[in-house]
């Protein structure tokens, strides 16, 4: 089963979030639904790419991280994943957008001096378009970011 990020971030967009084990037993449902074998392995690397692209932002809430869509998603659902509430065991869940935002602003942050101290230039121009993108989704203030990130 291949998913674009936009798609992960739809799946978990219909829940309010999902914790990795979640997300990856809806996708497996969603692949059975569709009369496709999962490839767990491939699950795994399209959820770490869409983190890792900000379609998904990992929030720490209670005692669990939720993936929840990011400042760089369109969240778009798949077809048949509107069953998917119907055939999981998982409620609904609320993370507000201050709260995504402040942990993909952190995260941000972080990966900022990583990039930084690395000299990797092409993965900070990546970066300064993530920061814009948080700028639009939460009114979050990342000129500070941007201007290490251009220096790269």
């Amino acid at each position: 089963m291949s998913l674009v990020a936009d798609e992960l971030a739809g799946v978990v967009d219909l829940f309010g979030g999902l914790t990795r084990a979640e997300l990856h037993r809806a996708l497996e449902e969603l692949a059975y639904k569709r009369g496709e074998e999962p490839d767990a392995d491939a699950v795994a690397a399209a959820v770490d790419a869409a983190v890792e692209s900000y379609h998904l932002v990992p929030v720490e809430r209670d005692d669990a991280t939720l993936l929840v869509a990011g400042p760089t998603a369109f969240p778009t659902l798949p077809e048949g994943a509107e069953d998917l509430p119907h055939i999981m065991d998982v409620e609904a869940r609320s993370v507000d957008r201050e709260t995504a935002a402040a942990a993909a602003r952190d995260r941000l942050d972080a990966q900022a001096v990583e990039v930084a101290k690395a000299g990797e230039a092409d993965r900070a121009d990546e970066l300064v378009e993530v920061c814009y993108d948080l700028e639009t989704w939460a009114a979050v203030d990342t000129a500070e970011l941007r201007e290490r990130l251009d220096d790269v």
